[in-house]
């Protein structure tokens, strides 16, 4: 019948509270004098009693007691010590004058100790903070028994916080599932069709059973039609919340592929350079972020938590540099070259990723998130990370910036009009092998910012940019080439579309499809989705 002990314990003390009812009686002298016994049996009992009074001095008597923090003096007065050091009375918590001379710990072995957490648990419903009650009422969900019905009614009654008092008419209402009135069974049903919890919809189908002899657990027919009335409800919210989690991880891959994708879109636009080395940039802006981390923790441990925001400048010029050099030293002078520029390039990554193995090893290094990056919010039963959510808000910041670069800046013009008319823009004066060097920096450099959101949610290895490069270059040409508003289009829709097929497809099929779909789309659009409109020279 009892899963286990501590079960039984809660049970032994729901049927105590309930041939006792919770009154608002007050703590008295002889409710505690148990505690002074030499006897377990005695202490137990005296547990039992305070455990009845259900108000907040009984719970910080508890407390104190599974602290060892409850003493007895020589003349048998349960007492317990201040801040100061002073010995107050355990009741009225006044200063004993004169003090006790000799007292004694009262002692909490195993026995007592397991009835302690499970009486304190279902007092601290009483409690005055509010997280102590969020914690109980969610706890108690677990050991739901009809005697707890008493504690419960208390505790809504007093109850103001929305989310508490939906949890203990949850909790209610689950216990008087069972209740031998119809109608209160009824009632209980009904209550319960607005949860969204699978817990709560594997407790109302269980109810739709047969016993051993054939008959309903329930025998009323009009609760057993509520009961798949509440079944189906609750499933079609299970159901929506399930797609709203998809949606929100295929949102927070979408906006890392943006990341990694968005300095791609304007080189490859730009420069028409397949560039493996791409991958390589995310991953030294992921090494400038851990080396950040590094001097923030040797150097300015007080404001540890700030290093991402150092990491973001680091990050970009780390990789926006380097990005400048391989352009002026290998890049240029193998422009309309594909082939060549494609195994130069793929040289060049191998080579950084040989650098970084000698530098920082080739183990995975630790980048760890602030404390204000760390846990996460629930919204529809759903647990949103806050790194996750940052990368997204970071994602939109970065594409803000690189739009505003873009559409409002002399070299965005610049870029604008190399890409689409190079020949053109050189006859009116547009230095373009200026212009390629600063766009294959931009382009490298917003790949830096993609590594630092990366180290937020996965491991810093060598190997890093490897797993991004072929999906980069997928969203980029499903986007168009060079089409910034079509790189932003893909990436969220390959985010999205690959979240939401793969429980069902499984994450290699789902590859796969995205591949296959992606080839499709090349047939019948080469210049992608949403290519740029316009005359082309060079074609």
């Amino acid at each position: 019948m009892f899963k286990n002990k501590r079960n039984l314990l809660l049970f032994i003390l729901s049927c105590f509270l309930l041939a006792f009812p919770i009154m608002g009686k007050a703590l008295d002298r002889a409710d505690i004098s148990g505690l002074a016994s030499d006897t377990t049996m005695e202490r137990l009992r005296a547990i039992d009693k305070i455990a009845t009074i259900g108000d907040p001095d009984a719970l910080r008597l508890l407390e104190a007691l599974q602290s060892s923090e409850v003493m007895v003096t020589d003349a048998g007065q349960i007492v317990l010590e201040n801040e100061e050091w002073d010995v107050i009375d355990a009741i009225t918590l006044e200063v004993l004058d004169p003090q006790p001379d000799v007292y004694d710990t009262v002692i909490v072995n195993n026995r007592m100790r397991s009835q302690l957490d499970s009486a304190i648990g279902v007092l601290q419903l009483l409690s005055e903070d509010r997280e102590i009650r969020l914690t109980s009422a969610k706890s108690l969900q677990d050991n739901l028994l009809p005697a707890l019905l008493p504690i419960l009614n208390k505790a809504l009654a007093q109850e103001t916080d929305q989310e508490i008092i939906r949890i203990l008419k949850e909790s209610q209402s689950v216990i008087l599932l069972d209740a031998t009135d119809s109608q209160q069974r009824l009632d209980a049903v009904n209550y319960l069709m607005s949860s969204s919890e699978r817990r709560v919809r594997e407790i109302l189908a269980a109810k739709l059973e047969k016993n051993e002899s054939g008959l309903y657990l329930e025998d009323s027919v009009e609760v057993r039609v509520a009961i798949e009335s509440a079944v189906a409800a609750i499933d079609r919210k299970l159901t929506l919340i399930d797609y709203f989690g998809r949606l929100f991880s295929g949102l927070s891959l979408g906006s890392i592929l943006l990341l990694a994708a968005m300095g791609l879109a304007i080189t490859y636009g730009l420069l028409g350079v397949i560039n493996l080395a791409h991958g390589e940039m995310l991953m030294i802006g992921a090494y400038a972020t851990y080396v950040t981390q590094q001097l923030f923790v040797n150097h300015l441990p007080n404001y540890l938590d700030l290093y991402v925001i150092a990491a973001i400048p680091m990050a970009f010029f780390s990789s926006a540099v380097i990005g400048v050099m391989l352009e002026r030293t290998v890049i240029r002078w193998l422009y309309g070259r594909p082939l060549e520029t494609l195994l130069a390039t793929w040289g060049i990554s191998l080579f950084l990723i040989q650098l970084v193995r000698q530098i920082f090893g080739a183990q995975n290094v630790e980048v760890s998130n602030p404390a204000w990056l760390s846990g996460g919010v629930e919204l529809w039963n759903v647990v949103m990370p806050f790194n996750r959510i940052a990368i997204i808000v970071f994602a939109v910041i970065v594409l803000t910036g690189i739009w505003l670069v873009i559409s409002q800046t002399r070299l965005g013009l610049f870029i604008r009009s190399v890409t689409q008319n190079r020949s053109m823009a050189s006859c009116v004066g547009v230095n373009t092998a200026k212009v390629d060097m600063l766009a294959f920096g931009l382009g490298s450099g917003i790949a830096g910012l993609a590594g630092v959101a990366l180290s937020q949610v996965g491991n810093v290895g060598p190997d890093l940019g490897q797993a991004y490069i072929i999906d980069s270059f997928m969203v980029v040409v499903l986007g168009g080439v060079g089409q910034l508003a079509g790189t932003v289009y893909a990436a969220l829709g390959l985010g999205a579309f690959s979240k939401l097929i793969e429980p069902g497809v499984g994450a290699v099929l789902t590859k796969i499809i995205i591949l296959v779909f992606i080839i499709a789309v090349i047939q019948k659009r080469p210049q992608g989705l949403f290519a740029l409109k316009g005359r082309f020279v060079e074609d």
